[in-house]
């Protein structure tokens, strides 16, 4: 049986917000979407972008996979890219403006690359895709020097990074980006506290985007 929290949410969405935002709905149905933002964020039921963000409808192209991983560009091959094909659409499709990768504190997918988990079926299927992130886990180095607590922290930021770096081996983002047509972002997410990082782009820190940060946002415009 469908479950009875869907039903019953559904039903509070189109007495309220869909009624309220009817007419946009109609507008996004007629003419397409066209966000500016892209997020790639995490299947974490925890780190809804559109909560976060307190997006409109139509506002945010979202694909979300485990722990936000962005894989580099791979022309050929077998592999099946959903989130390839998702940057495609975003990038190519609907011209967006800005990408955000969007890490989050607790992520289940780093914690179990960090404490190499046993499979949860034959098929492997997170392990084989946590593997990915072995290059930020090597640029942290020696994991034994590190507070276990501290080192899951530092693999969730450092992860963001790689996809950052991935995201320039696709050639029609890297063009976009040279060109100044498309910005790329780093974003961290705190579940416990709703607090948002971004990502300096001209020291790679991660700073919480209230005070100096939104300040200097707030002077470059």
């Amino acid at each position: 049986m469908f479950p009875r929290r869907l039903i019953d949410g559904h039903k509070a969405f189109l007495e309220n917000r869909f009624a309220s935002e009817h007419g946009r709905y109609e507008t996004l149905a007629e003419n397409g979407q066209h966000p500016e933002t892209m997020v790639v964020g995490c299947v974490d039921s925890r780190v809804s972008p559109e909560v976060i963000f307190d997006a409109a409808p139509g506002e945010l192209l979202v694909v979300r996979n485990v722990a936000n991983i962005i894989p580099p560009y791979e022309q050929h091959g077998d592999t099946q890219h959903g989130t390839s094909a998702a940057l495609e659409f975003g990038v190519q499709a609907l011209r967006v403006k800005h990408i955000v990768v969007l890490g989050h504190a607790h992520c289940g997918g780093i914690r179990a690359f960090a404490d190499e988990q046993e499979p949860l079926s034959p098929g492997d299927f997170i392990g084989r895709w946590m593997s990915q992130i072995a290059p930020a886990a090597e640029s942290l180095g020696p994991r034994h020097e590190h507070d276990h607590d501290e080192y899951l922290r530092k693999l969730e930021f450092a992860s963001v990074e790689l996809s950052l770096k991935n995201l320039m081996t696709f050639p029609c983002v890297r063009i976009l980006v040279e060109r100044g047509k498309l910005e790329l972002h780093g974003a961290f997410f705190g579940v416990a506290t709703g607090r948002m990082l971004v990502r300096d782009p001209s020291t790679g820190i991660f700073e919480p985007i209230e005070g100096a940060f939104e300040e200097r946002l707030s002077s470059a415009s």
